[in-house]
Protein backbone atom coordinates (compact mmCIF):
# COMPACT_ATOMS: atom_id res chain seq x y z
CA UNK A 1 0.00 0.00 0.00
CA UNK A 2 1.42 3.64 -1.06
CA UNK A 3 0.69 6.73 1.06
CA UNK A 4 -1.18 7.68 -1.89
CA UNK A 5 -3.75 5.26 -1.13
CA UNK A 6 -5.08 6.61 2.06
CA UNK A 7 -7.93 8.35 2.01
CA UNK A 8 -7.49 11.69 3.40
CA UNK A 9 -4.33 11.97 1.29
CA UNK A 10 -6.94 10.91 -2.10
CA UNK A 11 -9.02 14.00 -0.95
CA UNK A 12 -6.34 16.40 -0.15
CA UNK A 13 -5.16 15.35 -3.83
CA UNK A 14 -8.29 15.64 -5.47
CA UNK A 15 -9.04 18.88 -4.15
CA UNK A 16 -5.95 20.49 -5.56
CA UNK A 17 -6.57 19.08 -8.66
CA UNK A 18 -10.58 20.59 -8.82
CA UNK A 19 -8.68 24.31 -7.46
CA UNK A 20 -6.70 24.05 -10.53
CA UNK A 21 -9.20 23.04 -13.19
CA UNK A 22 -11.28 26.06 -11.89
CA UNK A 23 -8.43 28.40 -12.64
CA UNK A 24 -7.97 29.44 -9.42
CA UNK A 25 -4.15 28.35 -9.05
CA UNK A 26 -1.90 30.40 -11.68
CA UNK A 27 1.67 29.11 -11.37
CA UNK A 28 2.23 28.42 -7.73
CA UNK A 29 -0.62 30.68 -6.51
CA UNK A 30 -2.87 29.31 -3.20
CA UNK A 31 -2.44 26.79 -0.64
CA UNK A 32 -4.02 24.32 1.27
CA UNK A 33 -4.10 22.58 4.77
CA UNK A 34 -5.74 19.46 6.44
CA UNK A 35 -5.57 18.96 10.04
CA UNK A 36 -5.54 15.49 10.30
CA UNK A 37 -6.95 13.17 12.54
CA UNK A 38 -5.86 10.82 14.84
CA UNK A 39 -7.02 7.98 12.61
CA UNK A 40 -4.98 10.00 9.96
CA UNK A 41 -2.22 9.79 11.35
CA UNK A 42 -1.77 6.25 12.37
CA UNK A 43 -2.04 5.61 9.02
CA UNK A 44 0.60 7.17 7.77
CA UNK A 45 3.26 7.26 10.40
CA UNK A 46 4.80 3.86 8.73
CA UNK A 47 5.29 6.29 5.67
CA UNK A 48 7.36 9.18 8.49
CA UNK A 49 11.16 7.38 7.65
CA UNK A 50 12.61 10.77 6.69
CA UNK A 51 11.76 13.32 9.88
CA UNK A 52 13.59 16.57 9.48
CA UNK A 53 14.89 19.02 11.83
CA UNK A 54 12.43 21.36 14.02
CA UNK A 55 11.69 24.67 12.18
CA UNK A 56 10.07 28.03 13.55
CA UNK A 57 7.00 28.71 12.17
CA UNK A 58 7.31 32.45 12.54
CA UNK A 59 3.95 32.51 14.95
CA UNK A 60 2.74 30.75 18.01
CA UNK A 61 -0.23 28.38 17.80
CA UNK A 62 -0.74 26.44 21.37
CA UNK A 63 -3.88 25.23 20.54
CA UNK A 64 -2.32 22.97 17.82
CA UNK A 65 0.47 21.20 20.01
CA UNK A 66 1.10 18.05 18.67
CA UNK A 67 -0.79 18.07 15.66
CA UNK A 68 -0.30 16.65 12.42
CA UNK A 69 -1.30 18.68 8.78
CA UNK A 70 -1.10 17.99 5.37
CA UNK A 71 -0.22 21.45 3.42
CA UNK A 72 1.05 22.09 0.14
CA UNK A 73 4.49 23.17 -0.73
CA UNK A 74 6.04 26.85 -0.87
CA UNK A 75 6.19 27.72 -4.94
CA UNK A 76 4.52 24.44 -5.57
CA UNK A 77 2.05 24.14 -8.56
CA UNK A 78 -1.39 23.00 -7.73
CA UNK A 79 -0.92 21.30 -11.09
CA UNK A 80 1.13 19.36 -10.20
CA UNK A 81 -0.10 17.53 -7.06
CA UNK A 82 -1.70 14.99 -8.74
CA UNK A 83 1.44 14.03 -10.84
CA UNK A 84 3.88 14.11 -8.12
CA UNK A 85 2.29 14.34 -4.94
CA UNK A 86 5.47 13.34 -2.48
CA UNK A 87 7.19 16.85 -4.18
CA UNK A 88 4.27 19.09 -4.04
CA UNK A 89 3.16 18.68 -0.80
CA UNK A 90 4.27 17.39 2.27
CA UNK A 91 3.20 15.94 6.03
CA UNK A 92 4.24 18.24 9.10
CA UNK A 93 4.00 17.63 12.82
CA UNK A 94 3.56 21.08 15.49
CA UNK A 95 6.19 20.71 18.54
CA UNK A 96 4.49 20.85 22.14
CA UNK A 97 5.26 24.54 22.34
CA UNK A 98 2.92 25.67 19.02
CA UNK A 99 6.16 27.42 17.81
CA UNK A 100 7.89 24.89 15.61
CA UNK A 101 7.24 22.09 13.02
CA UNK A 102 9.14 19.33 11.41
CA UNK A 103 8.78 18.06 8.09
CA UNK A 104 7.64 14.14 8.81
CA UNK A 105 6.79 12.97 4.95
CA UNK A 106 6.99 14.55 1.21
CA UNK A 107 8.44 17.56 -0.24
CA UNK A 108 11.47 14.65 -1.41
CA UNK A 109 12.93 17.54 -4.04
CA UNK A 110 13.48 19.94 -0.83
CA UNK A 111 11.72 22.75 -0.28
CA UNK A 112 9.11 24.37 2.44
CA UNK A 113 5.45 24.29 3.62
CA UNK A 114 3.27 26.60 2.00
CA UNK A 115 4.78 30.56 2.78
CA UNK A 116 1.63 30.73 4.46
CA UNK A 117 2.32 28.88 6.81
CA UNK A 118 1.57 31.11 9.61
CA UNK A 119 -1.97 32.16 8.33
CA UNK A 120 -2.85 28.84 7.82
CA UNK A 121 -1.61 27.62 10.93
CA UNK A 122 -3.20 30.67 13.17
CA UNK A 123 -6.86 30.12 12.08
CA UNK A 124 -6.56 26.32 12.18
CA UNK A 125 -6.35 27.29 15.74
CA UNK A 126 -9.31 29.75 15.76
CA UNK A 127 -11.33 27.13 13.85
CA UNK A 128 -10.66 24.43 16.03
CA UNK A 129 -11.75 26.15 19.01
CA UNK A 130 -14.88 28.01 17.53
CA UNK A 131 -15.73 24.51 15.63
CA UNK A 132 -15.49 22.47 18.91
CA UNK A 133 -12.59 20.88 17.09
CA UNK A 134 -14.99 19.76 13.54
CA UNK A 135 -13.18 22.31 11.07
CA UNK A 136 -10.48 20.54 9.47
CA UNK A 137 -9.53 22.58 6.18
CA UNK A 138 -8.29 25.97 5.47
CA UNK A 139 -8.41 26.46 1.29
CA UNK A 140 -6.49 29.81 0.32
CA UNK A 141 -6.85 30.33 -4.18
CA UNK A 142 -6.82 33.14 -6.19
CA UNK A 143 -10.42 32.86 -7.91
CA UNK A 144 -11.08 35.74 -10.30
CA UNK A 145 -14.63 37.52 -10.04
CA UNK A 146 -14.01 37.49 -6.32
CA UNK A 147 -10.65 39.52 -6.47
CA UNK A 148 -12.26 41.94 -9.27
CA UNK A 149 -15.19 42.61 -6.89
CA UNK A 150 -12.61 43.93 -4.27
CA UNK A 151 -11.81 46.43 -6.59
CA UNK A 152 -15.40 47.98 -7.34
CA UNK A 153 -17.21 47.71 -3.95
CA UNK A 154 -16.47 48.65 -0.37
CA UNK A 155 -14.19 46.67 1.76
CA UNK A 156 -16.91 46.01 4.09
CA UNK A 157 -18.13 42.57 5.46
CA UNK A 158 -21.89 43.76 5.01
CA UNK A 159 -21.14 45.26 1.54
CA UNK A 160 -19.81 41.94 0.49
CA UNK A 161 -21.79 39.36 1.92
CA UNK A 162 -25.26 41.22 1.31
CA UNK A 163 -24.19 41.56 -2.08
CA UNK A 164 -23.20 38.02 -2.88
CA UNK A 165 -26.42 36.45 -0.85
CA UNK A 166 -28.42 38.81 -3.22
CA UNK A 167 -26.82 36.82 -5.97
CA UNK A 168 -28.03 32.93 -5.50
CA UNK A 169 -31.00 32.51 -3.37
CA UNK A 170 -28.50 29.26 -2.26
CA UNK A 171 -25.73 31.83 -0.96
CA UNK A 172 -27.64 32.69 3.00
CA UNK A 173 -28.26 28.87 3.15
CA UNK A 174 -24.40 27.65 2.38
CA UNK A 175 -22.66 31.01 4.32
CA UNK A 176 -25.54 32.34 7.03
CA UNK A 177 -22.94 33.68 8.65
CA UNK A 178 -21.49 36.10 5.91
CA UNK A 179 -18.65 36.56 4.66
CA UNK A 180 -15.40 38.69 6.06
CA UNK A 181 -13.00 41.44 4.41
CA UNK A 182 -9.35 41.82 4.70
CA UNK A 183 -7.98 44.98 3.35
CA UNK A 184 -4.32 44.58 1.34
CA UNK A 185 -2.26 43.61 3.05
CA UNK A 186 1.53 42.07 1.99
CA UNK A 187 1.41 38.03 1.80
CA UNK A 188 2.86 35.51 4.13
CA UNK A 189 3.17 37.13 7.12
CA UNK A 190 1.89 37.29 10.77
CA UNK A 191 -0.08 40.87 9.89
CA UNK A 192 -2.39 39.37 7.60
CA UNK A 193 -2.37 36.18 9.47
CA UNK A 194 -3.60 38.06 12.58
CA UNK A 195 -6.52 40.03 10.94
CA UNK A 196 -7.58 36.64 9.13
CA UNK A 197 -7.96 35.16 12.31
CA UNK A 198 -10.11 37.50 13.83
CA UNK A 199 -12.53 37.46 10.90
CA UNK A 200 -12.17 33.66 11.26
CA UNK A 201 -14.04 33.92 15.07
CA UNK A 202 -17.37 34.74 13.26
CA UNK A 203 -16.85 33.71 9.99
CA UNK A 204 -15.68 30.66 7.41
CA UNK A 205 -15.09 32.80 4.71
CA UNK A 206 -12.50 35.90 4.54
CA UNK A 207 -11.95 37.54 1.21
CA UNK A 208 -8.34 39.10 0.65
CA UNK A 209 -8.80 42.37 -1.16
CA UNK A 210 -7.27 42.21 -4.34
CA UNK A 211 -5.97 38.80 -3.85
CA UNK A 212 -7.85 36.03 -3.44
CA UNK A 213 -9.99 34.12 -1.00
CA UNK A 214 -8.91 32.01 2.69
CA UNK A 215 -11.93 29.53 3.50
CA UNK A 216 -12.48 27.34 6.35
CA UNK A 217 -14.79 23.94 6.88
CA UNK A 218 -15.40 20.41 8.27
CA UNK A 219 -13.81 18.34 5.46
CA UNK A 220 -12.27 18.56 1.70
CA UNK A 221 -16.21 18.54 0.35
CA UNK A 222 -17.65 21.29 2.33
CA UNK A 223 -14.72 23.78 2.01
CA UNK A 224 -14.41 23.26 -1.62
CA UNK A 225 -17.86 23.83 -2.46
CA UNK A 226 -18.05 26.83 0.35
CA UNK A 227 -15.30 28.69 -1.96
CA UNK A 228 -17.46 27.35 -5.13
CA UNK A 229 -20.09 29.18 -4.35
CA UNK A 230 -18.76 32.19 -3.45
CA UNK A 231 -16.72 32.32 -6.24
CA UNK A 232 -19.99 31.67 -8.54
CA UNK A 233 -22.02 34.37 -6.44
CA UNK A 234 -19.35 36.89 -7.43
CA UNK A 235 -19.39 35.67 -11.01
CA UNK A 236 -22.92 36.61 -11.38
CA UNK A 237 -22.48 39.86 -9.46
CA UNK A 238 -19.63 40.72 -11.83
CA UNK A 239 -21.87 39.73 -14.99
CA UNK A 240 -24.64 41.84 -13.61
CA UNK A 241 -22.75 45.13 -13.10
CA UNK A 242 -21.06 44.76 -16.88
CA UNK A 243 -24.72 44.43 -17.73
CA UNK A 244 -26.42 47.43 -16.00
CA UNK A 245 -25.18 48.99 -13.03
CA UNK A 246 -28.75 49.08 -11.05
CA UNK A 247 -30.11 46.05 -10.42
CA UNK A 248 -34.27 46.15 -11.71
CA UNK A 249 -35.23 43.84 -9.20
CA UNK A 250 -33.28 41.44 -6.57
CA UNK A 251 -33.78 39.54 -3.18
CA UNK A 252 -35.51 42.03 -0.70
CA UNK A 253 -34.20 42.21 3.58
CA UNK A 254 -37.71 40.74 3.96
CA UNK A 255 -37.02 37.66 1.32
CA UNK A 256 -34.36 36.85 3.40
CA UNK A 257 -36.02 36.59 6.82
CA UNK A 258 -38.20 34.26 5.21
CA UNK A 259 -35.74 32.39 3.78
CA UNK A 260 -33.87 31.73 6.68
CA UNK A 261 -37.19 30.59 8.76
CA UNK A 262 -37.66 28.23 6.14
CA UNK A 263 -33.99 27.08 6.28
CA UNK A 264 -33.53 27.14 9.43
CA UNK A 265 -30.52 29.56 9.77
CA UNK A 266 -29.82 32.53 11.63
CA UNK A 267 -28.99 35.68 9.40
CA UNK A 268 -27.98 38.73 11.46
CA UNK A 269 -29.79 41.90 11.00
CA UNK A 270 -27.07 44.02 9.71
CA UNK A 271 -26.95 42.13 6.78
CA UNK A 272 -30.39 43.12 5.44
CA UNK A 273 -30.05 46.64 5.55
CA UNK A 274 -32.75 48.79 3.46
CA UNK A 275 -30.58 50.04 0.43
CA UNK A 276 -30.95 53.57 -1.02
Amino acid sequence: MSILDVAFVKGFVRMCQDGWEQGWHERNGGNLSYRMKPEDVKAVKGFFTQVGDWQEIGTSVPGLCGEYFMVTGSGKYFRNVAADTADSTCILEVDETGERYRICWGLVNGGRPTSELPSHLMNHEVKKAVSGGKHRVIYHAHPANIIALSFVLPLKDEVFTRELWEMMTECPVVFPQGVGVVKWMVPGGREIAVATSELMKKYDVAVWAHHGMFCSGEDFDLTFGLMHTVEKSAEILVKTLSIRPEKLQTILPQDFRDLAEEFHVTLEERFLYEKH
